[in-house]
């Protein structure tokens, strides 16, 4: 009996070492709603925050998400209202206030087009002419961006995918560029009433870009955490499980089932 209760106590106390050891590890994230990766509206919140968590579930730290609209999102963190904001493209203004992660996600923008309508290029030269869509306040590299300014093509710049992928429906424009999972997210989630089969996009990038994880200078505790962050994601990559969840994501695995059912 006494050795019994000797092991009940011992149970007890490595449990409540374990609560007190996650409840002393517990940190919140500002983000902005930008679906598929980050979302109130997907399973875990969007597959790259539930990367994120886990990689920080993996070095015993317990990370919550808080959604905020983007602004605020970032000024909250820089301030040190929270432990870290995500994910931002890198600009060099934005490292007088925070410490960049290693790159978390590797993002890839295409052009969208009609399925049925020809549409190919190799440079932005092949663009002259055409009549594209795009997304307010959107950069899409130095070379788009001084072609634009040419005069070489025009862009009507609206503040949705969805809007873009109706006025391509609608023959306005003759394609737009969008990341490929957010664009293809838009098609199933928020057009269910068209058919997806009738859009494609060309498999030549316009624009290959990384975006971080930030951390707040303004904490002293960012420089430990982000170097955790960092060594634990570079054994996601090289163990492959960072892209399992790229692979779920491709599979469906996290939308929800209401939204699924809607579509």
């Amino acid at each position: 009996m006494m050795r019994i209760l000797r092991l009940i106590f011992i149970f007890t106390v490595l449990i409540n070492s374990v609560t007190s050891f996650a409840a002393e590890h517990e940190i919140t994230i500002s983000v902005g709603e930008w679906p598929p990766f980050l979302s109130q509206q997907q399973m875990h919140q969007g597959f790259i925050a539930h990367l994120i968590s886990d990689i920080f579930a993996a070095e015993n730290i317990e990370a919550r998400f808080e959604f905020l609209p983007w602004g605020r999102a970032y000024t909250d963190a820089a301030d040190g209202h929270f432990a870290a904001t995500a994910i931002w493209m890198h600009q060099p203004d934005r490292e007088t206030d925070f410490h960049y992660s290693d790159p978390v996600l590797e993002e890839q923008f295409v052009f969208f087009h009609l399925a049925e309508q020809a549409f190919d290029w190799t440079n932005v030269e092949d663009l002259e002419g055409m009549a594209l869509g795009g997304g307010i306040g959107y950069s899409y590299g130095p070379d788009f961006d001084r072609a634009l300014e040419s005069g070489l093509f025009s862009i009507e710049r609206v503040g949705s995918t969805q809007q873009n992928f109706m006025r391509l429906l609608a023959g306005y424009i003759d394609a737009f560029p969008e990341e490929r999972s957010v664009g293809y997210y838009t098609l199933n989630q928020s057009l269910p009433q068209v058919d997806a089969s009738l859009f494609t996009h060309h498999p030549l990038p316009l624009l290959n870009n990384n975006s971080f994880l930030l951390f707040p200078r303004s904490l002293d505790t960012s420089g430990d955490l982000m170097t955790r962050f960092n060594r634990r994601l570079k054994i996601f990559r090289d163990t492959g499980r960072y892209q399992q969840y790229f692979q779920k994501f491709d599979a469906g695995f996290y939308t929800l089932p209401d939204a699924a059912n809607d579509s």
